[in-house]
């Protein structure tokens, strides 16, 4: 698979044909978004590519 990002002037109806075109073909369109750190680790660990979570020593530590 890959991804292909293009950049077009909307007004154009031959590249906006063009595109529709590839749609129907079979292509898919992926909307893009800018994704803070945290966004982006919380979209790995949905996906599956993190499998653990280590607990931070430095975490303050429960005193009764």
């Amino acid at each position: 698979m890959a991804t292909l990002t293009l950049n077009y002037d909307d007004k154009n109806a031959l590249v906006k044909s063009l595109l529709h075109a590839a749609i129907l073909a079979g292509a898919t369109e992926v909307a893009t978004k800018k994704m803070s750190p945290l966004d982006k680790a919380l979209e790995d660990v949905r996906r599956g590519k993190v499998t653990t979570v280590c607990k931070p020593n430095h975490a303050p530590k429960n005193k009764q």
